[in-house]
């Protein structure tokens, strides 16, 4: 009797710590790239390791170069695009989420 509740109780704590790179990496740019390796290797230590870590680490997020005559003026608040922090305008990183904010009339140097 109590089988019928163990067993699946179990399964899906087991199929949770088995997903877990995939759950931690769900939001990431390339998140199906690390389905694909938690699901095809993950049953391998190495390939759960290497999907964890993958998972745990930190996105280059692009940002803009700005020099400090493009910003805008200090007295302005503007709103991150990526955490929706409040950022002065004089900063040139959000202090929510570390990415680099594009002020109007900044050259865009990124390659996409």
């Amino acid at each position: 009797m109590l089988a019928f509740i163990f067993i699946p109780v179990f399964g899906l704590a087991g199929l949770a710590l088995y997903l877990l790179p995939t759950i931690i990496g769900f939001r990431k740019r390339n998140a199906s790239a690390i389905f694909a390796l938690n699901l095809l290797l993950g049953w391998t230590l190495v390939g759960w390791v290497v999907s964890l870590v993958w998972a745990l680490t930190k996105e280059d997020i692009p940002g803009v170069a700005v020099s400090p005559a493009e910003r805008p003026p200090a007295n302005v608040v503007w709103t991150c695009p990526t955490c929706r922090g409040v950022v002065a305008s004089n900063a040139p990183f959000c202090q929510g989420c570390g990415m680099k904010m594009a002020w109007p009339g900044a050259v865009n140097r990124l390659n996409y």
